[in-house]
């Protein structure tokens, strides 16, 4: 997996791991000293700047540091020694699917594997032995082999509300550039779930994708993500001039923000799926904190037609977004999706113009955050907190003119 540029293999890349730890057969914390779990704490404590240098001398075993170096983290590590459990079990899951050759599995059988998009052991297990039969050059004796080594790697059980407190705190949020939208957000989009924003046509969401863009490339310090971004468009409506004044406004050099913008068109359901299987080659290599599609349902509306497709339609979009929520989880990146509306003839006599978001209770279910988006008076445009786990309902009022913003509560 890559941790802060490095990439780091709990069994490759750790020389000092007991043999009981690599085997999972009696499992036993590993020590402070372990170079990928500090990297690990360093990202999830945002102490970016503090990312000890990577020495070795020729047996692999790590050098001592700096004497000044040493103590700046034995600070920051002193009061953290209860998050390792938890920690560990992050490491292990976002461990390159290359560690379970160290479990017996063969090279060329890793490589089918990645060829088919999971590049992580988290990733693997994500996948039911049925589909995983369905890649070419593997039986179902070789897929069986693969996810015995993959759990021993990993920990698919049960863990304390505690642990998964910690584990939560790998959570980033980005801003959305208004301090309104992000104070009603809880701090700004987060990572690890699909965040979905509906609306009628001019409404906001494609801008708010455009910052997005611009504002996950901040410094965790600056409530950015502190990484790069994948667009899927299915719509065309991805501008890259816009991006010039936004980053502008951000204080950003506007290339280098452009360069850590990758771009796809998409023009069928299959084309859209087939990108998101392509892009976890990427983000298993490069450090990604955002992914966008703008929109998510306009090609199924058009490839799909009728009630006698319907079935189908939610099917296909319910794999799709299922694959949404996969990524989101295995490389720890914010989902942003856009969403149309459609007319609602049962909502009501005493609402205006009644609409709901397309995609009916498949898209519902699947995203976790719901963001229902309206234009207000003149530019303003109205955010309302339409579904939320953890965030109450309430409203927030932007408004925008030229590249400069404000908010109001």
């Amino acid at each position: 997996m890559t941790i802060m540029g490095w990439i780091v293999d709990p069994c490759e890349d750790e020389p000092n791991l007991p043999q009981s730890m690599k085997a999972r057969s009696a499992f036993k914390y590993p020590t402070l000293h372990s170079r990928g779990l500090r990297l690990l704490l360093l990202q999830v404590r945002g102490f970016a700047a503090m990312a000890p240098s990577r020495h070795a001398d020729e047996g692999g075993q790590l050098q001592l540091m700096e004497p000044d170096r040493i103590e700046e983290e034995e600070d920051c590590f002193e009061s953290i020694d209860n998050m390792i459990p938890a920690l560990w079990l992050i490491y292990c899951a976002r461990a390159s699917v290359r560690t379970v050759i160290s479990q017996g599995i063969n090279a060329g059988d890793v490589k089918k594997l990645q060829d088919a998009g999971i590049y992580t052991c988290n990733g693997l297990m994500m996948h039911t032995k049925k589909s995983l039969t369905g890649i070419k050059g593997l039986s179902e004796a070789k897929v069986e082999k693969i996810c015995e080594a993959a759990e021993k790697l990993l920990s698919q059980g049960f863990m304390t509300g505690s642990d998964l407190l910690i584990k939560r705190k790998s959570v980033v949020r980005i801003t959305t550039g208004s301090q309104a939208l992000d104070e009603l957000l809880g701090g700004g989009i987060e990572t690890l779930c699909i965040t979905e924003a509906f609306g009628e046509f001019r409404s906001g969401k494609t801008q708010l994708a455009h910052t997005l863009c611009v504002s996950t490339q901040l410094p965790i310090h600056m409530h950015g993500g502190n990484g790069k971004v994948a667009y899927i468009d299915t719509e065309g409506t991805f501008r890259p001039e816009r991006i010039v004044p936004i980053a502008e406004r951000f204080g950003m050099d506007a290339n280098a923000v452009l360069d850590n913008i990758i771009y796809a068109r998409a023009y069928t359901y299959e084309h859209q799926y087939n990108l998101l299987l392509g892009l976890a080659a990427k983000m298993a290599e490069e450090p990604f904190r955002l992914l966008i599609v703008d929109s998510v349902i306009a090609l199924f509306r058009v490839d799909f037609s009728g009630r006698g497709e319907l079935a189908e339609r939610q099917q296909k979009l319910a794999q799709m977004l299922s694959r949404l929520t996969k990524i989101a989880e295995e490389f720890n990146v914010a989902v942003y999706i856009t969403n149309q509306v459609i007319a609602d003839p049962g909502g009501g006599m005493f609402i205006t113009d009644p609409k709901k978001p397309a995609g009916g209770h498949v898209l519902a279910h699947a995203a976790t955050i719901r963001l229902m988006l309206r234009k207000g008076k003149g530019e303003q445009r109205v955010c309302k907190i339409f579904d939320a786990p953890n965030l109450p309902e309430g409203e927030a009022i932007s408004f925008y003119r030229e590249t400069r913003e404000t908010s109001v509560t």
